[in-house]
């Protein structure tokens, strides 16, 4: 059985409580919660990852995302926990910028370097502190255009509030500049500014 929990418009800790109260009713089935803002966002992930889901999201607009829980027969726990329902602050951390510049990680093998790729972008959606910004530029500017395979790892990292931003003229030489699927286009002068003013810069 499928639901969906309208929690836009409520403060914390109520999506986090409105989304356990619909898990009481479910054995298996897609759980799916609407709230309005990235911190609503973040905490209801937060259960949906302590719970066992593997929970996705993604914005849908300016003020409207979506946490999806894959609830499967057998495998609905609800351990009380005052963590769970505990108002966690920003997960993002500030001025912490990932650079990704290709579509594989190392050198050698492509196919095991897209395989790696794949990884590090779904093991960034797992930290703790999260980045505050994503750079995609040359052949990283793929991961974020129709038919990548981290698609759904940068949309969830764009609904907890993540800024991803591609480089235009690579999309353009790639001739994706249709494709974009998430983030926004951006430009060499803000690819440095954001560079240049980070705290900690990371690179795959």
């Amino acid at each position: 059985m499928d639901k969906i929990v309208d929690a836009r418009g409520l403060v914390c800790p109520q999506p986090v409580i409105k989304t356990r109260e619909a898990m009481k009713d479910m054995t298996e089935g897609t759980l799916t919660i609407l709230v309005d803002n990235e911190i609503a966002v973040q905490n209801v992930m937060k259960l949906g990852n302590y719970s066992g889901f593997n929970p996705t999201s993604q914005k849908l607009s300016e003020a409207e995302y979506q946490v999806v829980f894959y609830m499967k027969k057998g495998a609905v726990t609800l351990q009380h926990n005052a963590l769970e329902e505990e108002c966690v602050p920003d997960s993002r951390k500030k001025g912490l910028v990932a650079v990704i510049s290709s579509d594989q990680m190392g050198t050698g093998s492509e196919e095991l370097g897209r395989i790696l790729m794949k990884g590090f972008v779904y093991a960034m959606t797992q930290l703790e502190e999260l980045p505050e910004t994503i750079l995609l530029y040359n052949g990283g500017a793929r991961l974020s255009t129709m038919g990548s395979a981290s698609l759904e790892d940068l949309k969830t990292l764009e609904a907890q509030g993540v800024e991803i931003l591609t480089c235009g003229t690579c999309l353009n030489y790639y001739g994706l500049s249709e494709k974009l699927c998430v983030g926004t286009v951006t430009n060499m002068y803000e690819i440095t500014e954001k560079m240049a003013g980070a705290r900690l810069v990371i690179r795959p």
